[in-house]
C-alpha cells in the first residue's frame, strides 16, 4: 500500500479512536484488540492503543488489507450514524434551537476519560451521550483534571487508601483546541493578582462535543497550575476559584471558539458564575445595565439542582467572595459588591450569610428542576424561604427524573435480544412500542441472557479479586477462583458510601445475613463496591467494616468487595447482578441512576422508597422497603428496614429466584423480569429524559431568551421595569370585603380591590384553594367587573365546587405575559 494511503487509513484510525462513541457502540473494538490486545483489555482506551503503537507500527498494521477492510467498515458505520436523520431534526423542524451549552463540574463518559466521581457525572455523561442519539444540539462545558477524582485502594487490613494519579492528557481521548491559524488556544480569566491561562481540550462524543478547560498551563505559577488538579478536593477557596473558571472560564470560551448558545443549561450549582458572565457578555454587546441583561439572558438558563438536603450547596463565606469576585463585580458587572452578594442570599440585608451557588442559579434562570418526582417536592420545601408568601407547591421547581443511556450500560447479550425484538437504533427513538415487543421474546431467551451476565460478572469479579488480593497481600487466605458462583442468586450493592446512604444497613444482623447467603439448597452471594470521600471517615468505616465481614465470616467465597468502583466496574455489575440494592435514608437520594442501569439487562430492584424508585416502584416490577415517608436518621426506623430487606429476601426474593417449572424456568422470577423490562427502561432512559428536557426546556427557553434579546434586549428592560413597579406598589394595594354566594353547586365570589398607584394589567386577582388530602390546590382567576372609584375595582368569580367557601383566598400574583411568575417576580399580596 502506498504510504499515502497508509496515511489516511492512520488518520481514519485517530478519528475512530477520538470519538467517544466507542464507549456505547463497541463495532470498533476488534481494531484495538489487533493493535494491542493486552493494553485494549487493561484500559478500554481506543486512543491510549493508538498513541502507545509507533507510527511505523501503525502503518504496517493498516496496510493489511484484511484490518483496512474492517477500518473502512468501521468509518462507513461512524459516517452512516452522525449523518443519519434525527429525532430532534423531525420533531423540531424550522427550532430556533441551535444550541444548548450544558455546564457540570464532571462528565463520566467512559473510563478512558476520568474526571468523574458519581452520580452527577453520570447524568451529564448519559444526558451528552442521549443528545448525540436524538440530535439535540448539545454542547458540554467542563473541567480537565490532573487527577481526577481518587482511585481506591483495599489494603490488608480492609480499610481504603485514596491514591491521585496523573491523568496525561496525551493519552486522553481529547484533542487541544486551537485557533484558525493552528495556534493551541489560551484563555485569560483575572483572578486577584493573578491571569490565569486556560488551555482547552475537545472530547467526541458521537455528534456532540465537550470542551475542557485546563489550568495546568506552563503560564501559570505552580498554585495556579494545581485549580484544576483534584475533583471535589481541596478547601473552599479551590472550590471557589474552579467555579469561578468553569462558569466565567466556560463561557470565555464558548465565545472565543464561537459557539453562541440559546440555551444554558447548569448541571447542579458548581456552574452558576455562567450567568453572570453570560449578562456580562450582553451588556458589552447592547450597553444595557447588568439588570437589564440579566432579565434578558435569564430566559435562556435553566438549573437543575441534584441536591437533596440545604447542607449539600456550595457556600462560600463573605470575605472569600469579595476577595474573589469584587472587582468582578464592579469593573465588568457595574454593580457593587452587596448586589451581587444578595444574588446568593436568603436575606441580601444578613453581612453574616455566606453565598449559596443555588440561590444565584436560581435568580438567574428561568426554570429550575429537580432530578425526580420526589426530588421536586424535596426542593421545594428546601427554596421555600425564597418565595416568602407563597405555598410550598407553588414554588417554582419542576422535575424531569433522571434516565441511563442504555447502550451504554445493555451488555452484548441484551444489545442482541433488544435489537432481535425491537430492531436496530431501537434507543434512539420514542421508545412507545419496547413493552409490547418485549412480549415476543421467550422465556428461554430472557434466561439465557441473564445467565450469560451474570456468568461474565462471575468470571469478571474473580479476576478483580484476584488481583486485589494479591497486591494487598491476602492471596493466601483462600482461592478468588472458588469464590462466586455462576449459577447462584447475585445481588449486587455499589455507591459512594456516604452515610445517609446505609451501606451497612445489611450488616444489621450479620448472623441472619450469613444464613441467606450461605443456605445450602438456595444460596445467595453478594458483590460489594463503593468508595468513601477521603475526608469522610465514618464511610471509610463501612468499608471496612465490610471487608472485615468478609474476612472473619464464613461469608468469603459468598461475598467480594472489589476496590476502585469506576464506570468500567459498574458495566460488570450492572449487566450481571440479578438484584441491586439500594437502601438511602429517605429523601436524600435526590434520585439515584445505578439501580436504573440494571433494567436494560433484566436486573431487578430492591430499593428503599426514595429518588427514581418512588415513583418507578409497583410489586410487579421489584422489591420495596420503606413506608413511603421521612424518618430523618431514627435507628428505629434503620433497624425496621433492615428486617423488611432480610424478610423481603427469605419470603420472596430467593423463593421466586429458585422456584423452577418443569422446564427448568423461574416463571414468578420471569415474571417480574418481564414487566421491570417492559415497563422501566423506556421511562427511565436518558432518551426520555432528554426528550423531555428539549420539549419541555431547551425549545421554550430558546423562545423565551430570543424575544427578549430582539431589539437589543427591549422585551428585558420591558419586565425589569415591570418588576420593579410591581414590587414597589404591590404592598400598598388591598382587598375589599370578600363576599360570597351559593347558586346549587357553584360558589359565587365578589370582592372589591384597590391598586393604588399599582396598574391593575400588572397583576392577575386570583382566588386561590390550598391542596387537601382529597383535592389538588386549585387557581381562579378573577374577572374585572366594574370601577368602583380611582384605582378600585370589583372582580368576581363562579366556582364549581363542593369545597366550603372559606377554602378559598382572593390574592394579587404578578402578572406579565412574558415572564415566570414567582420566578422572576416573588411578591405576592394575600387578602388578610
Amino acid at each position: 500500500m502506498p504510504t499515502e494511503h497508509q496515511d489516511d487509513a492512520v488518520e481514519m484510525l485517530t478519528a475512530l479512536a477520538l470519538n467517544l462513541r466507542s464507549s456505547w457502540n463497541h463495532s470498533a473494538d476488534e481494531l484495538w484488540a489487533q493493535i494491542d490486545l493486552e493494553l485494549w483489555k487493561l484500559t478500554s482506551n481506543p486512543w491510549a492503543v493508538v498513541q502507545s503503537a509507533s507510527p511505523a507500527r501503525l502503518r504496517a498494521i493498516v496496510a493489511a488489507p484484511e484490518f483496512r477492510r474492517r477500518l473502512l467498515a468501521a468509518r462507513d458505520r461512524l459516517g452512516t450514524a452522525l449523518s443519519a436523520a434525527t429525532w430532534f431534526q423531525n420533531s423540531h423542524p424550522g427550532s430556533p434551537l441551535r444550541r444548548v451549552a450544558y455546564f457540570s463540574m464532571e462528565f463520566a463518559l467512559a473510563e478512558s476519560l476520568p474526571i468523574y466521581s458519581g452520580g452527577l457525572g453520570n447524568v451529564a455523561g448519559d444526558q451528552l451521550k442521549a443528545a448525540s442519539d436524538l440530535g439535540v444540539p448539545v454542547v458540554g462545558v467542563g473541567l480537565l483534571y490532573q487527577q481526577g477524582y481518587f482511585r481506591q485502594v483495599i489494603a490488608a487490613d480492609g480499610s481504603q487508601e485514596a491514591l491521585y494519579p496523573y491523568n496525561d492528557p496525551h493519552l486522553l481521548p481529547i484533542t487541544p483546541v486551537k485557533t484558525d491559524s493552528g495556534d493551541v488556544l489560551r484563555l485569560a480569566v483575572h483572578l486577584p493578582g493573578q491571569t490565569v491561562w486556560l488551555r482547552a481540550w475537545e472530547a467526541r462524543v458521537g455528534r456532540s462535543a465537550l470542551y475542557l478547560l485546563d489550568a495546568n498551563d506552563p503560564a501559570n505559577p505552580p498554585a495556579v497550575r494545581g485549580i484544576t488538579s483534584e475533583l471535589y478536593g481541596g478547601a473552599l477557596e479551590l472550590r471557589l476559584r474552579q467555579e469561578i473558571l468553569l462558569g466565567i472560564g466556560g463561557f470565555h470560551l464558548l465565545s472565543a471558539l464561537g459557539l453562541e448558545s440559546e440555551v444554558c443549561h447548569l448541571n447542579e450549582g458548581h456552574a452558576a458564575f455562567a450567568v453572570l458572565e453570560r449578562a456580562r457578555r450582553f451588556m458589552a454587546s447592547t450597553g444595557k445595565s447588568f439588570d437589564a441583561c440579566l432579565e434578558v439572558t435569564r430566559g435562556g438558563n435553566l438549573f437543575t439542582t441534584h441536591t437533596p438536603v440545604p447542607a449539600g450547596f456550595d457556600r462560600f463565606p463573605e470575605p472569600l467572595m469579595r476577595r474573589f469576585l469584587r472587582i468582578y463585580a464592579e469593573e465588568s458587572l457595574g454593580i457593587d459588591f452587596h448586589a451581587l452578594m444578595a444574588l446568593g442570599r436568603q436575606n441580601p440585608a444578613d453581612v453574616d450569610e455566606p453565598f449559596n451557588m443555588a440561590y444565584l442559579a436560581i435568580r438567574g434562570s428561568g426554570a429550575v428542576n429537580g432530578v425526580s418526582r420526589l426530588h421536586g417536592q424535596v426542593s421545594r420545601h428546601i427554596f421555600q424561604a425564597l418565595f416568602p408568601g407563597w405555598p410550598e407547591a407553588e414554588v417554582p421547581v419542576a422535575h424531569v427524573t433522571n434516565g441511563v443511556h442504555t447502550p451504554s450500560w445493555d451488555s452484548p447479550e441484551a444489545d442482541l435480544l433488544w435489537t432481535k425484538i425491537s430492531g436496530p437504533g431501537v434507543w434512539q427513538g420514542s421508545l412507545q412500542s419496547i413493552e409490547k415487543q418485549l412480549e415476543t421474546a421467550s422465556d428461554q431467551e430472557l434466561w439465557a441472557m441473564r445467565a450469560a451476565n451474570r456468568t461474565r460478572l462471575v468470571e469478571y469479579a474473580r479476576e478483580r479479586s484476584a488481583q486485589q488480593q494479591a497486591a494487598n497481600g491476602t492471596a493466601g487466605a483462600a482461592s478468588s477462583s472458588q469464590s462466586l458462583n455462576p449459577n447462584v442468586l447475585t445481588l449486587g450493592f455499589a455507591r459512594r458510601f456516604a452515610t445517609y446512604k446505609r451501606a451497612n444497613l445489611l450488616l444489621t444482623d450479620p448472623e441472619r445475613l450469613l444464613r441467606i447467603l450461605t443456605n445450602t439448597e438456595r444460596p445467595v452471594q453478594l458483590v460489594v463496591a463503593g468508595k468513601a470521600h477521603p475526608a469522610d471517615k465514618q464511610g471509610q468505616q463501612l468499608i471496612a467494616s465490610w471487608n472485615h465481614f468478609i474476612r472473619d465470616t464464613a461469608a468469603r467465597g459468598r461475598v467480594v468487595f472489589l476496590e476502585d468502583y469506576d464506570l468500567l466496574l459498574a458495566e460488570y455489575l450492572v449487566r450481571g447482578v440479578d438484584v441491586w440494592l439500594n437502601t438511602p435514608r429517605r429523601p436524600w437520594e435526590a434520585s439515584g441512576t445505578s439501580g436504573m442501569k440494571v433494567l436494560v439487562n433484566g436486573g431487578l430492584n430492591l430499593s428503599e422508597l426514595d429518588g427514581w424508585w418512588a415513583e418507578a416502584y409497583e410489586p410487579a416490577v421489584g422489591w420495596a422497603i420503606g413506608d413511603g415517608r421521612e424518618h430523618g436518621d431514627d435507628p428505629n426506623i434503620d433497624a425496621a428496614d433492615a428486617n423488611t430487606l432480610y424478610e423481603l429476601l427469605e419470603r420472596e426474593v430467593v423463593p421466586a429466584f429458585y422456584g423452577r417449572d418443569a422446564r427448568g424456568m423461574p416463571t414468578a422470577w420471569l415474571t417480574k423480569m418481564r414487566a421491570s423490562m417492559g415497563r422501566l427502561t423506556p421511562r427511565f432512559s436518558s432518551n426520555r429524559a432528554v426528550r423531555e428536557y428539549t420539549d419541555g426546556y431547551y425549545v421554550p427557553a430558546a423562545e423565551r431568551y430570543l424575544a427578549r434579546a430582539a431589539n437589543g434586549g427591549a422585551l428585558g428592560e420591558e419586565i425589569l421595569a415591570w418588576r420593579r413597579d410591581v414590587e414597589q406598589r404591590l404592598p400598598q394595594a388591598r382587598f375589599g370585603e370578600l363576599r360570597v354566594a351559593r347558586d346549587n353547586d357553584a360558589i359565587l365570589f365578589s370582592v372589591q380591590v384597590y391598586f393604588g398607584e399599582l396598574e391593575p394589567a400588572a397583576v392577575q386577582v386570583q382566588l386561590f384553594a390550598d391542596s387537601t388530602a382529597e383535592s389538588d390546590a386549585e387557581r381562579h382567576v378573577m374577572t374585572r367587573n366594574r370601577q368602583i372609584d380611582a384605582g378600585a375595582y370589583s372582580y368576581t368569580a363562579r366556582v364549581q365546587s363542593s369545597r366550603p367557601a372559606d377554602s378559598y383566598t382572593p390574592r394579587l400574583v404578578p402578572f406579565h405575559a412574558s415572564a415566570s411568575v414567582p420566578l422572576e417576580v416573588g411578591a405576592i399580596r394575600w387578602q388578610r
